[in-house]
């Protein structure tokens, strides 16, 4: 599971950090940081994808937060029996306290 949370989160983490250092041009000295080739390469993607490049960064975006509640649900999928026992656990402990509170008191006035 952790090789598959480190080869599913690693692209991820350089796509955006790539996207994000090229879109504010934080190239460091190097060209494959720059705003430059940023808009080149979105311009190129756009041509081949037939859109704007403007509209491709949403997209993406989109596509990721998808992939990322796909991933979360099989994780969710896999601990299954770990989270039914942890929401019984909880439940039953909210349960014993609001009982506790509506409880009435033993002295009466």
């Amino acid at each position: 599971m952790r090789n598959f949370l480190i080869f599913w989160g690693g692209p991820l983490l350089f796509l955006w950090g790539w996207y994000f250092l090229s879109y504010y041009d934080i190239s460091m000295g190097m060209h494959f940081f720059s705003r430059e080739l940023h808009d080149q390469v979105f311009t190129i993607y756009g041509n081949i994808l037939g859109i704007a490049p403007e509209s491709i960064p949403p997209l993406v975006a989109r596509a990721c937060i998808f992939d990322t509640g796909l991933v979360l649900l099989l994780i969710a999928f896999r601990r299954r029996r770990k989270i039914i026992a942890w929401v019984k656990a909880w439940r039953a402990e909210r349960a014993a306290a609001s009982y506790a509170k509506e409880l009435p008191s033993a002295s009466v006035s």
